[in-house]
């Protein structure tokens, strides 16, 4: 049985290292310019308007950076605060048997039942609840709850393959099929929040 932890796949690159959250932007820090005037200088207007743009448009660069970051840490909190949920969902996977048998039917029906499906049934709840304006990160977290629901429809079937008095292995392997899929998404949801990060300066 797969067990995936998509905040972990999805967050890991962030927290390594304790020092990405919050990285040094990459547009050029503002430089202190000294001029000396003289006979020998001749710096033209237009040369001097270059500048300016150059230097105005690194710091709208910079800010718009500063701000589609902070816009990604925001989303990441509110990923973060629902991750308890998760959490007891994968702990209670952890502690089954990787094989459904007959004789531990019940047990894993019962795991499924009281702990695995209703915590990541509210996580997966919470998750479509958290919004961000930002295009881009609306646009990963669409693919994110689509990983997610789809996860939970895997568990489903477990659940549905071990509820009666023999395994029923054709709904097992729908549920593993499932639980696949899901980890596809999950793999494509990383890779494009990798790709965002280090697009605004998380690198």
């Amino acid at each position: 049985m797969k067990k995936l932890h998509i905040i972990s796949i999805m967050t890991s690159f962030i927290l390594l290292g304790g020092a990405l959250l919050f990285p040094a932007p990459h547009a050029h820090a503002a430089k202190e310019e000294i001029s000396t005037y003289s006979n020998q200088d001749d710096i033209s207007d237009e040369n001097q308007a270059g500048e300016d743009l150059t230097e105005e448009s690194e710091s709208e660069a910079a800010d718009e950076f500063i701000q589609e970051r902070a816009e990604l840490k925001e989303y990441l909190d509110q990923i973060f605060t629902i991750e308890p949920y998760e959490s007891k969902a994968f702990d209670s996977l952890r502690s089954m048997d990787s094989e459904a048998t007959s004789a531990n039917r019940k047990s894993l029906f019962l795991k499924f039942t009281n702990t695995v499906i209703p915590n990541y049934t509210k996580f997966v709840s919470k998750a479509k609840l958290i919004k961000s304006n930002n295009p881009e990160i609306k646009k990963i977290h669409a693919s994110f709850i689509k990983g997610t629901y789809m996860q939970l429809e895997g568990y489903i079937l477990y659940q549905q393959a071990v509820s009666k008095n023999k395994v029923n292995y054709t709904i097992l392997q729908k549920g593993n099929a499932k639980i696949q899929a899901a980890g596809i998404i999950t793999n494509q949801v990383t890779e494009s929040l990798y790709a965002y990060a280090v697009k605004i300066g998380y690198e």
